[in-house]
């Protein structure tokens, strides 16, 4: 299947979708990998009786991507930085919190800045949900606040070690401090929060500074070139289609239980970096070969060398994936393509 067919599937997906009739939609980080799934999603539903308003900071990406309905009554899109306070007279009932600088080039040049905008946002979207109509409010995190773990399956119950004298700790550590905000916000003002913890997320629509992994491996094959690995890549990860992430999300806003976090990854995809790579690189007609990263790469770099996460809380809401890992990457690769 196409990554647009894998879009529409989601969309009709016999979900509770009708807990969003009438209701004004959120959805922060918009142009993101994750936001911009998500919005697709929402906007593909046949039955939308809902207003969806895309919020990010770069319009000229915005309308790219969102060019087929742009025009379209229900979508409105909304030039917005978190790290400022919301100004509108719109209640937004369901707030989907997914602006979050998670590409690695960030943790090292712009440590501060990336925690900033972790709590900030969530304080800043919080407190104008407060004042207006609020019903529920879908925290995106990462399964990173799980830190560098002991070997174990990540449950949500597990928290692990994360260093946080360390500067690369500026993402773990606030979207740690981001979770407890949301818990402290439902504890104190009754907020209806729920937290999504994502694996490492592939698939079209990366935005161009987005160094991770996959984007980087994906530009070499779409450019001719091989494959640059710059470590040996036996960091072993759970990864996640951004559809069916986003599909996890829409299981998780529609179905969670209030003040529950929720582990979103595929069980059948966890590989080490390198399998990735030989991934990639096989299916655009590539090689793999190593190189020496740059000191500010390095800075960047994960250190947990394995995280695999436990899904069945997400499954008994009825969630589930199909299809191989392969099947998704020709996918994303093929959009990547057309685009």
């Amino acid at each position: 299947m196409t990554y647009c067919e894998d879009l529409l599937e989601v969309a009709s997906l016999p979900l509770l979708w009708a807990q969003l009739d009438g209701c004004n939609i959120l959805v922060m980080g918009a142009t993101g990998l994750i936001g911009s799934c998500l919005v697709d999603v929402l906007m593909k539903h046949s039955g939308r009786n809902y207003q969806i308003y895309a919020a990010g900071r770069n319009e000229e990406r915005a309308r790219s991507l969102f060019a087929s309905y742009w025009d379209d009554a229900a979508f409105h899109f909304i030039p917005y930085d978190v790290m400022c306070p919301v100004c509108s007279d719109i209640s937004f009932h369901y707030i989907i919190h997914a602006a979050s600088n998670a590409s690695p080039n960030f943790f090292a040049r712009q440590p501060v800045e990336v925690m900033k905008a972790n709590l900030i946002g969530v304080c800043h979207l919080m407190d104008y949900g407060l004042q207006h109509d609020l019903r529920r409010f879908l925290y995106v995190s990462t399964g990173e606040v799980y830190g560098e773990g002991d070997g174990r399956v990540f449950t949500e119950e597990y928290s692990g070690y994360v260093n946080t004298m360390s500067a690369r700790s500026c993402y773990p550590s606030s979207k740690r401090a981001a979770e407890t905000l949301c818990v402290a916000y439902a504890e104190e003002y009754g907020v209806d929060a729920v937290v999504a913890r994502l694996s490492h997320v592939y698939g079209p629509h990366f935005t161009e500074n987005d160094n991770r992994v996959y984007a980087q491996f994906i530009r070499n094959v779409l450019q001719g070139q091989d494959i640059v690995m710059k470590s040996t890549g036996e960091q072993f990860r759970s990864w996640c289609y951004v559809v069916d992430a986003v599909k996890g999300l829409l299981y998780i806003l529609l179905k969670g239980a209030s003040g529950c976090a929720y582990n979103v990854a595929d069980a059948s995809s966890n590989i080490s970096i390198r399998q990735l790579a030989e991934m990639v690189a096989d299916i655009g007609g590539s090689k793999v070969v190593m190189n020496a990263p740059a000191d500010d790469e390095r800075k960047g770099y994960n250190p947990v060398m394995k995280s695999v996460y436990s899904t069945k809380k997400l499954e008994e809401l009825g969630w589930k994936v199909m299809g191989t890992m392969r099947e998704k990457m020709e996918a994303t690769i093929w959009e990547c393509k057309t685009r």
